[in-house]
């Protein structure tokens, strides 16, 4: 039996959308500004790999989008903290920790369903 739950899906669905931003970020400062093809192309591989594990998790992808409810997420307003940055590394660091963060949050979540999914995103962190 399915323990999955709207509020479920709005979990899954912002950390998701967390995990994947942090990573293009990280993504692009590496393609861009180092010009290091490997480890971007790695990290694009971590972000298109965060979406076969989470629709393995779920019957329906649409379900989390279906349950988003932007207009209520009182969690979406900017923290001033979040626009001081000193240069691309710290840039890139604060991203690459917002994505193993919201990596954390879906494994963790991810147990109360199924083991194996949990140990993929274990894996992707």
């Amino acid at each position: 039996m399915s323990r999955l739950t709207g509020k479920f899906y709005r979990i899954i669905d912002a950390n998701v959308n967390r995990a994947k931003e942090g990573l293009r970020v990280c993504e692009d400062i590496m393609r861009f500004a180092c010009s290091d093809a490997k480890l971007s192309n790695r990290l694009k591989g971590i972000r298109h790999r965060i979406d076969l594990v989470v629709n393995s998790l779920l019957n329906d992808s649409c379900d989390r989008l279906r349950h988003r409810d932007i207009a209520r997420d009182f969690g979406r307003k900017d923290n001033s903290f979040e626009l001081r940055r000193t240069g691309l590394k710290d840039i890139f660091f604060a991203n690459i920790q917002r994505a193993k963060e919201s990596v954390r949050v879906l494994e963790e979540l991810s147990k109360l369903e199924n083991e194996r999914v949990a140990l993929s995103f274990k894996r992707l962190r």
